[in-house]
């Protein structure tokens, strides 16, 4: 199932399951009041702050952590496009002759980055795309190595370096994107909603009718603070995304023409 899709269905659940909750919550209410009125709500306060309580904290730790990797990805991009951007400049230090390949193995390399990141939400043809660069590393070092050879030696210790940590920031930010809250985590927001909701519908059983505008907006509210969260933590697969920050690798491909 496509990743989007599960961000989808999570958020729905958390929408429907809680209307259906507000609705039990509300049913086992309105029998408690009929056969102990004065005892229905004898501690129910007590209760509901603690779990409402414990709802605030765990959407505020899953909201402030998601926009925190969120900031540290589009940082990363950065310093990937400066990493880059370094290296190629180093490249005039090496020999005249050298230079050429160098520099069209650079723009190759930056276009097989900028592919990996297009190719999403495709998670198979990223990966693949990912594959390739990964690969193309490999063949850029032993290509710049070799040229190296021929270069003095104070060219070698600038160039060297650059090189290795343009290559390193790839996989910092392979495994930042892969970086997410354990899935018991979204698994205990989701039952503590669900549990908030059956409260609140026990204390909406003193109403003789149901206040629908009340319960939707009850159940829609958290539902959309937790697609925002989702959307934060996978930011190139629904409505907020990291997309204009790839155009400084963009405009960097463009300045190596």
């Amino acid at each position: 199932m496509p990743l989007i899709m599960g961000v989808l269905l999570y958020t729905a659940g958390v929408f429907c399951g809680r209307l259906v909750c507000l609705e039990i919550g509300r049913q086992i209410g309105v029998r408690r009041l009929a056969s102990d009125p004065e005892g229905a709500t004898v501690g129910l306060g007590t209760v509901e702050g603690a779990v409402f309580g414990l709802l605030a904290l765990l959407v505020a730790f899953t909201f402030s952590g998601a926009a925190a990797r969120f900031d540290t990805r589009r940082q990363l991009i950065v310093e990937e496009t400066n990493a880059i951007g370094t290296a190629y400049l180093r490249l005039d230090l090496l020999p005249p002759s050298a230079q050429p390949a160098l520099r069209e193995s650079f723009r190759q390399y930056v276009g097989m980055r900028l592919e990996v990141y297009r190719k999403l939400p495709d998670m198979v043809a990223a990966t693949q795309e990912l594959a390739k660069a990964t690969q193309f590393q490999g063949h850029l070092w032993r290509q710049a190595v070799a040229a190296y050879q021929e270069a003095p030696p104070a060219a070698t210790m600038l160039l060297l370096p650059a090189l290795n940590a343009m290559i390193d920031i790839t996989t910092t930010r392979t495994m930042s994107a892969q970086m997410h809250p354990p899935p018991i985590i979204f698994a205990m927001l989701f039952g503590v909603a669900l549990a908030s909701a059956l409260l609140a519908g026990h204390g909406l059983a003193g109403g003789k009718r149901r206040n629908w505008l009340y319960m939707v907006a009850f159940a829609a509210i958290l539902a959309v603070a937790v697609y925002v969260i989702l959307d934060l933590e996978f930011p190139r697969l629904g409505l907020i995304r990291v997309e204009a920050f790839d155009q400084a690798l963009v405009d960097l491909l463009q300045s190596m023409q």
